[in-house]
């Protein structure tokens, strides 16, 4: 069953997306479909929007991808037009269109190999976080641990 098979009722559910968990919840308890129906629709709106999770995540990062070419793009033709006015001589010129001029801005620091640094220019950066895992075997043993609890992590797997 795909969404366009759907009942009516699931279908203006699935089309709004106004609807907070606790209306959500209350509008499917009131749709008198025997329990196997309801599930199966509700399976196959879950199905549909899993898809289209996928596709705009693929959309996601076919967007990114574009945008890091075209970022490379603009670099390249930047540096190619500096190398032109640098190799002319020129420090401004105005086209039709455009006013180029080859400027000196801040330069950038390169670090070839952090090793090789002294260390006068090295930060030390120390980070703490919770050792998750840690935690979950304590609690699991029964340990208790101030600040940390276990949640249950019930799902429905659909095929």
């Amino acid at each position: 069953m795909n969404l366009f098979e759907l009942n009516d009722n699931y279908k203006t559910l699935a089309s709004r997306d106004d609807l907070d968990p606790t209306i959500l919840k209350d509008t499917l308890e009131s749709i008198k479909d025997d329990r196997k129906t309801k599930l199966d629709n509700l399976a196959s709106w879950a199905d549909h929007l899993k898809s289209e999770i996928d596709f705009m995540t693929d959309k996601k990062k076919s967007w990114e991808e574009e945008i890091t070419y075209r970022k490379n793009k603009l670099t390249w033709i930047k540096k190619y037009i500096t190398e032109v006015l640098d190799d002319a001589g020129i420090k401004k010129i105005t086209t039709e269109n455009h006013l180029l001029s080859a400027r000196n801005f801040k330069a950038s620091t390169i670090i070839d190999s952090d090793k090789k640094l002294p260390d006068k220019f090295k930060i030390t950066e120390t980070t703490t976080k919770p050792d998750k895992q840690a935690i979950y075997q304590a609690l699991k043993a029964g340990e208790e641990v101030p600040g940390a609890h276990l949640k249950a992590n019930r799902n429905t797997v659909i095929k």
